[in-house]
C-alpha cells in the first residue's frame, strides 16, 4: 500500500480525458503512488441542471497499468488522506472538485481540458511534466480567499443556512422574471437600495468569471479584497465596489418584494424569501491551491481572453 495517494476528479465523456487518466495511472503507478478516482459527471447532482456523463470512465482500463486505483464517491470526504487533488476537465469541473478538496484542506490544481480553463495550472499537452513535478514534490501551495455565506430569515435569531464559495455568490430572482428589490450593507451600514437582476458578491479569483461579465474589475488573485458588482441595476449609484477582506457585506432583499436564490459557485443553491438577509465575509479557511509555473497573471489573462498587446515594447 502506497503512503502517497493523488485523487483525480474528471469529467467524463471526452476522448482527452481518457487518454490523460491513463497517462496519469501509468505514472503513478511506476511511482508508488496510489490514484483515488472521482468520475464527477456520473454521480453530480450540485448543479440543476447537470446530467449524467453519456461515457462514464471504466477504471478497469486504468488498472491495467498497474495502477492503485480507488474508485470513490464525491463526498465530502473524498479527499481525506490525499496529497494532492488532480482536476481534469473545464473550469467547471475545478469548481465541482473545489467541493471535495476544500473540507479537508487538500490542495487543487487543474489540467485544463475545457475551453478558457481560467482556474488550470496548466493545458493538457503538459501533463507528463505537470506529473514530474507533482510526484517529485517540485510544486508550491498558495492560499485562496474563500467567502462564508449565511441566509437569515426574518427576525430569527441564528442563520438559517450556511455554506461558502470560491468564486462568487450570487443572488438572483428566483422567478428569473422582473426585479428584485434589494439594499447593500457593508460593515453595518446601509450603502444603496435599487432594484436589479440579482448581485454578486466575489473574491479576486471569481473576479474573471461571473462578476467580469456583470461589469466588475480584473482583480489580481494574490490580492485580498471583496467585490460587490451590481447585475443589471436601476439605479444611480449601482456600481462595483471593492471593500476590505475584513468587511461584512450583508444584502437585504425587500419585504414586500420578490423570493430570490443564493448560488454559490454556480453549485450550491440556497432559497432567500423576501425579507431575508445575506451576509457575506471571508471564510476562517482558504482553498489550497497547487502552483508549479510561475506566468505573471497579467500573461495568463492576455493568454485566455485572446487580449491584443501588439505594439508593445516593454522596458527599454
Amino acid at each position: 500500500m502506497s503512503d502517497r495517494t493523488f485523487m483525480v476528479v474528471a469529467h467524463s465523456g471526452r476522448d482527452a480525458v481518457t487518454t490523460t487518466l491513463t497517462t496519469i495511472a501509468k505514472r503513478c503507478a511506476d511511482a508508488g503512488v496510489a490514484v483515488r478516482l472521482v468520475d464527477h459527471d456520473l454521480h453530480d447532482s450540485g448543479h440543476p441542471d447537470q446530467t449524467a456523463a453519456a461515457d462514464p470512465i471504466d477504471p478497469e482500463i486504468l488498472r491495467r497499468t498497474g495502477a492503485d486505483i480507488d474508485v470513490t464517491d464525491p463526498v465530502s470526504a473524498s479527499a481525506a488522506g490525499c496529497e494532492i487533488v488532480i482536476v481534469l476537465g473545464g473550469d467547471g469541473t475545478f469548481l465541482r472538485a473545489a467541493e471535495l478538496a476544500y473540507p479537508s484542506s487538500v490542495p487543487l490544481m487543474g489540467i485544463n481540458l475545457g475551453h478558457i480553463g481560467f482556474l488550470a495550472e496548466a493545458e493538457s499537452h503538459r501533463v507528463d511534466e505537470m506529473l514530474d513535478m507533482l510526484i517529485s514534490g517540485r510544486y508550491r501551495v498558495e492560499d485562496r480567499m474563500v467567502l462564508d455565506v449565511t441566509v437569515s430569515d426574518p427576525g430569527a435569531p441564528a442563520p438559517r443556512s450556511r455554506t461558502w464559495a470560491l468564486n462568487e455568490v450570487v443572488i438572483q430572482n428566483k422567478a428569473k422574471s422582473g426585479v428584485l428589490e434589494l439594499v447593500t450593507e457593508v460593515d453595518g451600514r446601509p450603502v444603496s437600495a435599487f432594484g436589479a437582476d440579482g448581485l454578486l458578491v466575489a473574491t479576486p479569483t471569481g473576479s474573471t468569471a461571473y462578476a467580469f461579465s456583470a461589469g466588475g474589475p480584473v482583480m489580481w488573485p494574490d490580492l485580498e479584497a471583496i467585490l460587490v458588482v451590481p447585475s443589471n441595476a436601476h439605479a444611480l449609484f449601482a456600481r462595483p465596489m471593492v471593500t476590505s477582506p475584513r468587511s461584512r457585506v450583508a444584502v437585504e432583499i425587500h419585504r414586500g418584494g420578490r423570493d430570490g436564490v443564493a448560488l454559490c459557485d454556480g453549485r450550491r443553491v440556497i432559497d432567500v424569501p423576501a425579507g431575508s438577509r445575506i451576509e457575506v465575509v471571508r471564510a476562517p479557511r482558504s482553498l489550497r491551491w497547487v502552483r508549479i509555473d510561475s506566468e505573471p497573471f497579467a500573461d495568463r489573462l492576455v493568454t485566455k481572453f485572446s487580449l491584443p498587446v501588439t505594439g508593445w515594447r516593454g522596458r527599454s
